[in-house]
C-alpha cells in the first residue's frame, strides 16, 4: 500500500512538473538557508561552553556612574580576587588573567611578535578545560617565570625539539621564561585567545593592593549549586570594606559621601553570556564578542525563510486542487476512505521534501565558502555529518513535510465525491482566504526585511559620512615604529621630506583602531569631578589629523613650559565648568606621586575618538609624545608610498618587521560587525523575496490557467492588453498593500530599538516607508507581469476551444 502511494505520488508529480520545480526550489532554498543560519547561531552560542565548568565559572566585572560618566569595564583591581574568595565560601577558587601587547619573544636567535601573550594565576588550568598534552599536567605554572604554550605556539619556536624545558626570552621585559608545558589549541569559540600563559608569580602588577586601578579579568568557580545572583548580592559590602579606605585616601571624601550622588560596584557576569551578552569598554575585552540581538534577528530570518517556503507549497497545493476534483471523487466512488486520501497526498508532500532537501545540501555546501567569508566564520562542511545535525534534518525533513502537506491533504481529501464528479468544486471562500493570508504573511515579512536592510544601510552610510571632528583619509598610521627607538627621529625627518607626505606626528592614541588608553581622575581645587581620558601627542598631532582649535593655541616645542599645560575637548570644559573663558583655567590630574597642577591652554573641536554607539567624553591632551607616527599623505598612489616606506624603515632596522595599517580600514573595522550584519541581512531579504516570489508566481500561473477562457473573452469583445494585466494583477497587488499594515510598524519597532544602540544615529523618514513600498510592489508586479502579460497575448482562438 505505501509503495503505491508513492508510486502515484511520482505520477502526479511528474505530471505537474512546474508546480513541483517551483516548491521544490523554495523549499531547497528555504532550508538551505535555515541550515547556513542555524549553524552560525549554535556556533555563537557555543561560546565558552567546551569549558566542563562553564556553568559554575562567573567573570567579576565593574560598573560605576560617577559625576555623569557611566563606566563599564570587563576588567577589575588585582585583589578582587584574593579577596571574594576569602570573604564567601561559595567561591571556590578565583584567578585572574592580564594580557601583554606585541611582546618580543626570543628563542636562541630568531624572535617573533605575533604571539598572543597572557599572565594567568597558577589556578589558571584548574578552573578553565585546556588539557596538557605534554609537560607537567597538575602545576605548570606554580613557579616564577614559568610559561605554557599551545602545540601550535611550540611547534613554531622550537619545530621538532622537545619543548620542556625551553628558555624564551621577553625582550621588553627582559626576562625568561621556561616552558614547563604544551597545551592544546584555544578553541575558537573561546572569548579569549592566547598562545602564551606565563606565571603571575613573581610578576609585580599581579601583586598590587589598589582598589582604585582596574588591570584584571577576573574569575571565579562557584559551588555546585550556588546562585551568582545570591552572591552579587552580596558584593556591595565587600566593596565598601575594601575600597571605602583607600577612596579617602586618594579622592578625599568617605564611602559613604560618595555615593550618596554616585554609584558603584562589582557585579558578577555568567561565562557563556560574555560573547553575546556584554556592553563593556571595548578595549577591556580580550577580543570583540558578537551580539545576542543579532542571534535573534537571524535566527528570525531563517524561521521565516522557512515558513514562507512551506507557505508557497501550501498556496500552490490549494490553489491546484480543483485540477485533481474529479481525481478525489473518483477514488471516492472506487472506495478510498478519507485516511488513505490523506496519505496520498502527504506522501506527495515527502517526496516533494526529500527532493528539496537533497537540493538543500547541494546548495548548502556551495554557499559554505562565501557564507564563511561574510560573517567571519569558519564553519567546516563536516557540521552536516554530525549525529546531532543528521537527526535535525531528519526531523526537518518530517516536520516540513507535514507542515507542508498537511493542509492541501485535509483539504483535498475532505471534497464530496458527487460535486467534485460534477466539478461543481469551486476554490473560492475559506480556501481563497487563507490562501490571501499567506500571501500577504509572505510579503509583510518580505516587506519588513526590506525596510529593515534599507535602515542598516542607511545607517552605515550615516558612519561613513558623519564628521568626525578629524580627518581619516589619506591617513598611515605606523604603530610599530617606536620599535626603532634612538633612530625614530632620523625615520620621522626622512618620512617628513617625502614630498608625497604633508606631516607627520608622534603618538600612541589613534582616534579609530587599537590605541593606548590612559584615564587619570581631575580635580579642581581638590574637589574630584570625574575620570577623563588622556591622550599623549605633540604638537603636530591637532594640525596632521586635521582637528580644529576654537580657542587658544596649540603645543610648541618653544614653550619649555608646555610640559604642564594641556588642550581638552569641548565636552571637558563644559564638565570642568571652563565653557566661559577657559585658557588659563587649572585643573590638578590624578598621578601616583600625588597631584600635577596643569593650565588649560586651548581647546580642541570635540571629535570622535570612540565608537558612534558612545557619545563624545571629556579629554585632556598633554604634551608628551611617545609611541609611533601617523602619518598624512598627498598621494594617489599609497601602495606606492608604503613601499618606500618599508624601504627606508630596513635601512633603519632590518631585524623588526615593517607594519602599517590605513585610518579609514581601522575606522571602518569599528563596525565590522553592522557591516556583516548588514551583508548577510540583505542576501537573506533577497532570497527571502526571491522565495515569496516563486509562490506567487506559481498562483498567479494557476489563476491565469483557471481564467485563460475568460481572458479569451475578453480580448474578442476588446478589452486591451494592459487591462488584462490589470485584472489579473489587482487581487494580488491588494494583497501586498495589505501586508504593508503588517510589515512597517513591526518593522520600525525594531528597527528603532537597533538604533537606540548608536549615540548618533539617522532619524527614520517617511522617505523609508515609501522607498521600501516601492521597492516590494515593483518585485511583485515584475512577478505577477511575466505571467500576466503571456497570458494577456495569447490567441483567443486557442482559449476559446473547447477542451
Amino acid at each position: 500500500m505505501i509503495r503505491n502511494y508513492f508510486k502515484i505520488a511520482w505520477r502526479n508529480i511528474l505530471k505537474n512538473k512546474g508546480i513541483f520545480s517551483i516548491n521544490i526550489a523554495g523549499l531547497a532554498i528555504g532550508i538551505a538557508s535555515c541550515l547556513l543560519i542555524l549553524l552560525f547561531v549554535v556556533d555563537e552560542l557555543s561560546y565558552d561552553r567546551f569549558n566542563e565548568k562553564a556553568d559554575e565559572i562567573v567573570r567579576v566585572v565593574f560598573r560605576a556612574n560617577v559625576n555623569g560618566e557611566e563606566m563599564k569595564e570587563a576588567v577589575v583591581m588585582a585583589p578582587v580576587a584574593q579577596a571574594l574568595k576569602d570573604e564567601f565560601p561559595e567561591v571556590v577558587e578565583a584567578t585572574r588573567l592580564t594580557n601583554l601587547y606585541n611582546p618580543k619573544i626570543t628563542y636562541k636567535n630568531t624572535s617573533f611578535r605575533d604571539s598572543k601573550f597572557a599572565y594567568v594565576d597558577p589556578n589558571f588550568f584548574e578552573i578553565f578545560t585546556l588539557p596538557v598534552i605534554k609537560g607537567d599536567e597538575v602545576t605548570p605554572l606554580k613557579e616564577p617565570n614559568s610559561v605554557v604554550l599551545t602545540e601550535k605556539e611550540a611547534k613554531k619556536y622550537f619545530g621538532n625539539e622537545d619543548p620542556i624545558g625551553k628558555i624564551l626570552t621577553l625582550e621588553e621585559k627582559d626576562r625568561q621564561y621556561k616552558v614547563t608545558a604544551i597545551i592544546e589549541e584555544v578553541p575558537k569559540n573561546s572569548h579569549f585567545r592566547f598562545d602564551i600563559f606565563a606565571s603571575t608569580v613573581g610578576y609585580l602588577p599581579a601583586q598590587g593592593t589598589s582598589w582604585m586601578n582596574s588591570d584584571f579579568h577576573t574569575y571565579l568557580l562557584l559551588k555546585e549549586g550556588t546562585s551568582a545572583e545570591g552572591l552579587e548580592a552580596k558584593l556591595p559590602a565587600v566593596v565598601e570594606k575594601y575600597m571605602g579606605p583607600q577612596m579617602k585616601g586618594e579622592m578625599g571624601m568617605t564611602f559613604s559621601e560618595f555615593k550618596k550622588d554616585n554609584e558603584i560596584g562589582l557585579f558578577l557576569q555568567p561565562l557563556t553570556d560574555i560573547h553575546l551578552k556584554s556592553d563593556f569598554i571595548a578595549s577591556t575585552e580580550l577580543q570583540q564578542g558578537g551580539d545576542i540581538k543579532y542571534i535573534y534577528i537571524f535566527s528570525a530570518v531563517a524561521l521565516f525563510m522557512l515558513l514562507i517556503a512551506c507557505i508557497n507549497f501550501t498556496n500552490l497545493a490549494t490553489a491546484a486542487a480543483s485540477k485533481r476534483a474529479k481525481e478525489v471523487g473518483i477514488r471516492k466512488v472506487l472506495g478510498s476512505n478519507k485516511k488513505q486520501l490523506i496519505y496520498q497526498f502527504l506522501a506527495e508532500s515527502f517526496i516533494a521534501t526529500a527532493a528539496a532537501m537533497i537540493l538543500a545540501l547541494i546548495l548548502f555546501s556551495l554557499a559554505l565558502p562565501v557564507f564563511n567569508d561574510l560573517a567571519g566564520k569558519e564553519l567546516p562542511l563536516e557540521y552536516l555529518f554530525q549525529p546531532g545535525v543528521v537527526l535535525l534534518m531528519i526531523v526537518l525533513l518530517f516536520i516540513i513535510g507535514f507542515f507542508a502537506g498537511g493542509y492541501p491533504a485535509f483539504f483535498l481529501s475532505s471534497f464530496k465525491p458527487i460535486a467534485a464528479l460534477k466539478n461543481k468544486f469551486s476554490s473560492s471562500g475559506k480556501s481563497n482566504g487563507i490562501r490571501s493570508g499567506l500571501v500577504v504573511f509572505q510579503f509583510a515579512i518580505s516587506a519588513g526585511l526590506i525596510f529593515a536592510t534599507l535602515i542598516v544601510y542607511e545607517q552605515m552610510d550615516f558612519i561613513q559620512n558623519k564628521k568626525l571632528g578629524y580627518e581619516k583619509d589619506q591617513m598611515l598610521v605606523l604603530r610599530e615604529s617606536y620599535l626603532l627607538g634612538e633612530k625614530q627621529d632620523a625615520f620621522k625627518n626622512r618620512i617628513t621630506n617625502d614630498p608625497r607626505v604633508t606631516s607627520v606626528t608622534q603618538s600612541a592614541f589613534i582616534p579609530a583602531g587599537p590605541s593606548d588608553n590612559s584615564m587619570s581622575g581631575v580635580f579642581l581645587q581638590q574637589e574630584f569631578k570625574r575620570r577623563m581620558f588622556v591622550y599623549n601627542v605633540d604638537e603636530q598631532y591637532i594640525p596632521t589629523l586635521g582637528m580644529e582649535l576654537l580657542e587658544g593655541r596649540n603645543f610648541s616645542s618653544s614653550f619649555g613650559t608646555d610640559s604642564t599645560n594641556v588642550i581638552i575637548n569641548e565636552r571637558a570644559a563644559e564638565i570642568l565648568g571652563f565653557k566661559k573663558d577657559p585658557i588659563g583655567k587649572t585643573l590638578i590630574r590624578d598621578t601616583n606621586d600625588g597631584g600635577r597642577v596643569l593650565t588649560v591652554i586651548g581647546v580642541v573641536k570635540d571629535f570622535h575618538f570612540k565608537s558612534l554607539h558612545k557619545n563624545i567624553d571629556p579629554l585632556i591632551m598633554l604634551y608628551n609624545p611617545y609611541g609611533g607616527l601617523i602619518v598624512r599623505t598627498n598621494t594617489a598612489n599609497m601602495s606606492a608610498l608604503i613601499e618606500d616606506l618599508h624601504t627606508s624603515w630596513n635601512i633603519f632596522n632590518e631585524q623588526e618587521p615593517f607594519s602599517y595599517s590605513i585610518l579609514d580600514d581601522a575606522y571602518n573595522e569599528t563596525y565590522r560587525a553592522e557591516q556583516k550584519m548588514g551583508s548577510i541581512l540583505s542576501i537573506f531579504t533577497f532570497l527571502t523575496i526571491f522565495v515569496a516570489c516563486l509562490g506567487l508566481f506559481g498562483l498567479v500561473t494557476y489563476t491565469a490557467e483557471q481564467r485563460i477562457k475568460e481572458i479569451g473573452i475578453r480580448k474578442v469583445l476588446g478589452s486591451s492588453i494592459p487591462q488584462i494585466v490589470a485584472l489579473l494583477s489587482k487581487d494580488f497587488l491588494k494583497l501586498v498593500f495589505v501586508s504593508f499594515l503588517f510589515a512597517f510598524p513591526l518593522g520600525y519597532y525594531l528597527m528603532n530599538t537597533w538604533l537606540q544602540d548608536f549615540a548618533y544615529r539617522i532619524e527614520v523618514g517617511w522617505q523609508v516607508f515609501v522607498l521600501a513600498a516601492i521597492i516590494t510592489i515593483a518585485v511583485a508586479f515584475l512577478t505577477i507581469s511575466f505571467k500576466t502579460i503571456k497570458a494577456a497575448m495569447q490567441n483567443p482562438v486557442d482559449s476559446l476551444r473547447t477542451e
